[in-house]
C-alpha cells in the first residue's frame, strides 16, 4: 500500500530538470559516506536525530535517545546495547565524531556511558557498513556528532543545566565555546564540555539491588586551529570515569558488596589539507582506552568473592584522500593500521590484534535522477583470514517528490578477544570456558588433572575460527518535497549471515559439567520492513509535528528450519511430559527479537512564546527470553516476554536565556523485574537550563 501511494504521487509530479542547480538544500550527514553529503541524496537508510530534538525529549544518555527510534531496540545484556535489523549489540559500531568507542563487555557496549548534552546530531546508518568501517559494523553504525564552534561570531558562549529526578538522580552539565581571529586568514576555536551524573540506583525486587548507586563524570573538548584557508588542525579528547557501589545476594542469604570503577579516554588529532579545490587530504590519529576494576567481598567476613579487571587500548593512524574529478564524480581512498591490546583477569597474558586496511569509494551522479555509490574495504588481520567487504548502492528519482533507493553489501564481524583468548574456570558452578586459541592447552591441563571424562570436539579444529560474514539487501522508497509538510520512508531489508560464531561444548568433565569454546556453526537470516512518516502542521503561532514508525522483523536460524522440515526437532510437552515434534509455525526465531515494534511522537512548539511539549509512545512486541522445554529453541508461549508500551512526556518554557523543563518517562510506571531490569518504573525530572553569550 505504501509503495502504491508513493508511485501514484510520483506520477502526479513533474519530472526534475537535469541540472545540479535544482538540488534542494538538505541536512548534511557524514557517516554513510565518511564525507559530507546531503541526506536526501543518499541511497542508504539513514536516520538523523538533531540536538534540538534530544533536548525536547529531555534525554540524558544515548540509550534514552535510541530507544525511541524506529527499528532500534535497547536490550539488556552486560549493559544496555542497541539492536539493529535483528542483530545483537555486538554487530553495531558506535562512533563519536567518526571514531570507535571501545570497551565491550561480552560484546555489548553499554550506551549509558555516553552523555548527550554536547551532541549536535546523531546519525544512524542501517545495514552493513563494513565497506567503510570494517568489523563491528555488520548491522550498521551509530555516529555521535558533537558540537563545535562555527560561523564568524568571536564572542564566548555557553550553557549550564541542572536536573533532578526520581531515584535521587542528578545531572549537571556545562559547555563553553570561543573563537579568535588569528592573523589575516587564521582562526582558533575552543569548545569544552563537562557533565556529572549521579543516581542512587533502584531495586525492582525486595532485598536485591537491580542497579547499584553510581556517580560518573564526563569531560570532552576540541581545539581547532585554521592555519589558512587550505590547512586546518583539530585536536579533540574525551574522558569518562564512574564509581559504583555494588551490593547483592548470592544463594539465599549471603550478601556480597564492594566497589567498582570504569574509565575510558580518547585523543584524536586530525589534520585536513585542501591541496586544491578538487583534492583534499585528511591525516588522523586516534587513541582510546577502557579500564574496569571490581573488588567484591562477602560482607560479613570480608573474604574475597571476586576481584577482576579489564584493560583495553586501541590505536589507529589513518590517511584519507578525497578527489573530486567533477561535480558528478567523486573518489575517496583511505588506508590505516589498527593496534588493539587487552589485559584481563580471565586472559592468560596480554593479547594483541593488528589490522592493516584500505578502502575505496566511488560516487557517480550521471544525472539529477541517479546517484550511484560503489565501494569496498580490505582488512588484513593478524589472527584470522583477510576480509574483503564490497558494497553497491543507488538512488533513482522518479520525480521531484518520490525516489527509490537500494543497496547490496557484504559485512563482517571479527572474532573478539573473548572468543579467541578467554581462559576461565568457574570454581562455584564447575564449568570452564576457553577461547579457540586457548582450548587445546586448557583441555590438556584439565586432562592432566583428571577432570575430563569425554572429548566431544577436537580442540585443534577450533584454531581456524573465521569471521562472521553477511550479505545484506536494502530496498526502499522516499516521499519528500519542499512544498509538502509530509515525509514518508519505506525500507525493506534482508540479511543472510554465515559462519555465525556460537558457544560450542567441546568436552564433558567428571563432575558432570561441560567445557565450552567457540566455533563457526549456524547460518541465520533477518528480514523485514520499516515504515516511517512525519507530518508538520502550522497552528496559529505554533507548530505541531506528528511522526510515527513501525518495524516488522523475522530473525531465524536456517539449521533449525531445516531440522523442523526434516522432522528431527522435538520438545517435551509440559503437561504430558511426552516428546513431540515441533511444527514450523511454532518456531518463533531467534531469542530477544520482537516481531513488531512501533513508535508515535507528537512535538508541539510556539517559538515566540518559548513553549514546547512532547508526547512519545514506544511499543515493543513480545519476544523470546529463554528455552523452557529442553530443545534450546523458541517454540512455545511460555518462552516469551510479553509486549509492552512506554509513554514519555515533557514540557518546557523558555524566558529569554533561561529554560525550565519538566517531564515523566515511562508515564504508566510499567516494570517487568524478571525479564526487563533496565525499566526502572516511572521517572520524573525537572531541568533548568541557562544559555549565555558574552
Amino acid at each position: 500500500m505504501s509503495l502504491f501511494i508513493l508511485l501514484t504521487l510520483s506520477l502526479m509530479q513533474p519530472a526534475p530538470k537535469d541540472t545540479l542547480k535544482a538540488r534542494p538544500i538538505d541536512e548534511v550527514v557524514v557517516t554513510a559516506t565518511r564525507t559530507e553529503r546531503p541526506l536526501g541524496a543518499l541511497p542508504l537508510p539513514v536516520t538523523v536525530i538533531s540536538g534540538k530534538q534530544i533536548q525536547q525529549m529531555g534525554s540524558l544518555r544515548l540509550n534514552d535517545v535510541l530507544r525511541e527510534q524506529t527499528g532500534l531496540a535497547v536490550v539488556t545484556d552486560h549493559g544496555q546495547g542497541i539492536q539493529v535489523q535483528g542483530f545483537g549489540p555486538d554487530y553495531t559500531l558506535i562512533l563519536v565524531d567518526g571514531e570507535p568507542v571501545v570497551g565491550r563487555t561480552a560484546g555489548t557496549l553499554d550506551l549509558t556511558r555516553l552523555a548527550v548534552g554536547n551532541i549536535k546530531q546523531i546519525e544512524v546508518v542501517k545495514g552493513p557498513s563494513s565497506s567503510l568501517y570494517g568489523s563491528e559494523a555488520l548491522a550498521g553504525v551509530v555516529n555521535i556528532i558533537t558540537q563545535t564552534p562555527g560561523g564568524t561570531d568571536t564572542r564566548a558562549k555557553g550553557s549550564l543545566s541542572a536536573r533532578y529526578g526520581a531515584n535521587k538522580t542528578s545531572d549537571l552539565s556545562g559547555d563553553i565555546a570561543r573563537q579568535w581571529a588569528v592573523g589575516q586568514s587564521g582562526k582558533l576555536s575552543v569548545y569544552a564540555f563537562g557533565n556529572r551524573y549521579q543516581s542512587a540506583g533502584y531495586s525492582l525486587v525486595e532485598g536485591s539491588q537491580t542497579v547499584a548507586p553510581f556517580t560518573n563524570y564526563t569531560g570532552s573538548g576540541r581545539l581547532t586551529y585554521t592555519l589558512s584557508p587550505t590547512l586546518k588542525l583539530s585536536v579533540s579528547g574525551r574522558f569518562f570515569t564512574e564509581s559504583q557501589s555494588n551490593a547483592f545476594i548470592v544463594g539465599q542469604v549471603t550478601q556480597v558488596s564492594g566497589p567498582g570503577t570504569v574509565r575510558d579516554y580518547s585523543l584524536n588529532p586530525v589534520l585536513t589539507h585542501q591541496l586544491r579545490p578538487d583534492w583534499k587530504m585528511t591525516y588522523r590519529f586516534y587513541r582510546t582506552g577502557y579500564f574496569t576494576e571490581t573488588d567484591l567481598r562477602y560482607t560479613a567476613s570480608q573474604e574475597a568473592y571476586d576481584a577482576s579487571f579489564f584493560r583495553q587500548t586501541f590505536n589507529r593512524p589513518e590517511v584519507v584522500t578525497e578527489r573530486i574529478f567533477n561535480p558528478k564524480t567523486i573518489l575517496t581512498l583511505g588506508t590505516g593500521f589498527i593496534a588493539e591490546t587487552v589485559e584481563a583477569t580471565r586472559y592468560t597474558d596480554r593479547k594483541q590484534f593488528n589490522t592493516t586496511y584500505g578502502f575505496a569509494q566511488y560516487e557517480w551522479m550521471p544525472t539529477l535522477r541517479w546517484t550511484v555509490i560503489a565501494g569496498g574495504r580490505y582488512d588484513a588481520h593478524s589472527q584470522y583470514a583477510s576480509q574483503f567487504s564490497p558494497k553497491l548502492s543507488a538512488r533513482y528519482a522518479l520525480s521531484s517528490l518520490v525516489a527509490l533507493r537500494g543497496s547490496v553489501g557484504v559485512g563482517f564481524k571479527a572474532p573478539d578477544f573473548r572468543q579467541l583468548y578467554l581462559n576461565f574456570d568457574n570454581a562455584v558452578a564447575g564449568y570452564s570456558v576457553f577461547g579457540t586459541q586457548e582450548a587445546a592447552a586448557g583441555i590438556a591441563r584439565l586432562t592432566q588433572q583428571g577432570q575430563i571424562a569425554d572429548i566431544v570436539l577436537d580442540p585443534a579444529r577450533l584454531s581456524a575460527i573465521r569471521a562472521e560474514r553477511s550479505v545484506a539487501y536494502n530496498l526502499g522508497a522516499q516521499l519528500k518535497s519542499p512544498g509538502l509538510p509530509l515525509t514518508v520512508s519505506l525500507n525493506l531489508f534482508r540479511n543472510d549471515v554465515r559462519d555465525l560464531i556460537e558457544t560450542q561444548v567441546i568436552a564433558r568433565k567428571t563432575n558432570g559439567q561441560n567445557v565450552f569454546s567457540y566455533n563457526n556453526l549456524n547460518r541465520v537470516f533477518t528480514q523485514g520492513a520499516e515504515l516511517e512518516s512525519s507530518w508538520r502542521w502550522s497552528l496559529g503561532t505554533g507548530y505541531l509535528t506528528i511522526s510515527g514508525g513501525y518495524q516488522y522483523l523475522v530473525a531465524k536460524d536456517k539449521s533449525v528450519i531445516d531440522g523442523i522440515n526434516a522432522g528431527t526437532v522435538y520438545r517435551r510437552n509440559p503437561e504430558t511430559l511426552a516428546s513431540e515434534r515441533v511444527k514450523l509455525a511454532e518456531y518463533g526465531g531467534l531469542f530477544n527479537r520482537s516481531r513488531h515494534m512501533a513508535n508515535a511522537k507528537l512535538f508541539y512548539e510556539q517559538p515566540k512564546k518559548g513553549f514546547s511539549a512532547s508526547l512519545r509512545a514506544i511499543y515493543r512486541g513480545r519476544y523470546g527470553f529463554a528455552d523452557r522445554d529442553g530443545n534450546l529453541i523458541l517454540d512455545s508461549d511460555a518462552e516469551y516476554v510479553r509486549g509492552y508500551m512506554l509513554y514519555n512526556l515533557s514540557v518546557a518554557k523558555t524566558w529569554k536565556l533561561m529554560t525550565l523543563q519538566a517531564g515523566i518517562d515511562n508515564l504508566t510506571g510499567y516494570t517487568d523485574p524478571a525479564y526487563i531490569p533496565n525499566l526502572a518504573g516511572r521517572l520524573w525530572y525537572t531541568t533548568l537550563r541557562w544559555v549565555w553569550k558574552a
